[in-house]
């Protein structure tokens, strides 16, 4: 790794590090988009196999709880070490991690030796190592770039994020149809080590002031009172929750179900429709890097009518062509709202406390996936999944509202932000 910092106000954007760690977060995430769809297809076929079609949208969500439940004890621990210790070997030492779990599944995989509860037990120890790699990789992007071009690093890293979702699960499709799901294991396993590379050349964070740094020490509390007295980040946190809540359930865990049970789509078509998602994804985060700041609120807002929109078209398609427009439409409104409401909370978060802000936005996500999906999943097989994507959308619509007319109408730009 190397031991020198550079000054990032000194240089152009993108510079040397951000580009090299860009490079490799998207060969890596291109691998974790093609290990997740074949994740959701393998879990339908042991069910399948196991004879538990009944119980089938509660143990599509088991995975979920399990690792959601490990990240909510873990994630303050998790954000702490990310401010304290070298972000680059927390990182480095959480690729291999999980460079193991996939080749122990593949291999599970491979011999036909895969049961429920072998991706039970992986996402559990998946969830011990994201509780430290996700606090520690949304830190570690503004510190590679200067303070003013924060907002383009974040919108810049959501967006080959989403752009992996256009090969990824395509390419995992194509891999579980022809030559058997074990694959898509393996080959996230290598994409691992693309990151690893990237990580070995970056510098080390550059010392703060020493109040800066006596801060960094501080405890993981912080990121919550940070949160919860600064109105525009507690807003944009509460937007996280809500679509971990009402959308991220219908994209993450039941879209396997919707795409075989709904649609009788093909493990290839399966992939398709993920890759409209990413699609409309990546759509989203152009459109953010292209907003100016006074636009925010009213992007936000029309990303929130965007996607229940598109929850109820998704609970009306009939067909591989409706559902995936419905995909896109429903993708650009979410990863619209989701960077916007990520770029807000760490343009406004103190350098010094950025992991255990991180953690905080972090929790609303993974702390409460885990609990969405399972009562998701739940409400699935008692009510069929179209009546829940109506369901979801009303939810969604009147909470969102609700917060955007209270926190939320004071997220405005920049100018408010320096208040």
């Amino acid at each position: 790794m190397s031991d020198v910092a550079p000054n990032p106000a000194a240089e152009r954007f993108p510079n040397g590090p951000f580009t090299r760690y860009m490079i490799g977060e998207g060969i890596s995430m291109t691998g974790t988009w093609m290990q997740g769809m074949a994740l959701g297809w393998v879990m339908t076929e042991v069910v399948a196999r196991e004879g538990l079609q009944r119980y089938e949208g509660m143990l599509q969500a088991a995975p979920h709880l399990a690792s959601g439940l490990v990240m909510l004890v873990l994630f303050r621990l998790g954000g702490a070490y990310a401010d304290r210790h070298d972000k680059r070997l927390i990182l480095q030492v959480c690729q291999l991690a999980q460079i193991g779990f996939a080749l122990a599944i593949g291999q599970l995989v491979a011999h036909g030796a895969l049961h429920t509860w072998h991706l039970i037990v992986a996402a559990a120890l998946l969830g011990f190592s994201s509780s430290f790699e996700m606090p520690a990789a949304a830190a570690i992007v503004p510190e590679l770039v200067a303070k003013e071009n924060v907002a383009k690093a974040i919108s810049v890293d959501r967006a080959v994020f989403h752009a992996t979702r256009l090969i990824g699960p395509a390419a995992a499709g194509y891999l579980v149809g022809r030559f058997g799901a074990q694959w898509a294991f393996y080959l996230n396993a290598a994409s691992f080590v693309a990151l690893m590379a990237a990580l070995a050349t970056l510098p080390r964070r550059a010392q703060g002031t020493a109040e800066e740094e006596q801060k960094r020490q501080g405890d993981a509390g912080e990121g919550f009172r940070h949160v919860r007295q600064d109105k525009p980040s507690l807003a944009m946190v509460a937007l996280l929750a809500t679509n971990t809540l009402f959308v991220f359930p219908v994209i993450i865990v039941l879209l396997p179900l919707y795409a075989k049970n709904d649609l009788r789509a093909t493990a290839e078509q399966m992939g398709l429709l993920m890759l409209c998602s990413g699609l409309g994804s990546v759509s989203g985060s152009l459109l953010i890097m292209a907003l100016k700041p006074p636009l925010r609120r009213l992007a936000i807002l029309t990303g929130m009518v965007l996607a229940c929109g598109a929850l109820v078209s998704l609970s009306q398609a009939d067909g591989l062509v409706w559902a995936g427009a419905s995909l896109v439409a429903l993708a650009v409104g979410v990863s619209t709202l989701v960077g916007l409401a990520n770029t807000i909370v760490q343009e406004r978060s103190p350098a010094e406390l950025r992991g255990r802000v991180s953690a905080v936005a972090g929790l609303s996500f993974f702390g409460f996936l885990p609990f969405a999906a399972m009562i998701m999943g739940w409400m699935t097989d008692l009510f069929k999944l179209r009546n829940v994507l109506l369901g979801s959308s009303v939810c969604y619509a009147v909470i969102g509202l609700l917060v955007m007319l209270t926190v939320g109408s004071k997220v405005t730009g920049e100018k408010e932000q320096a208040a």
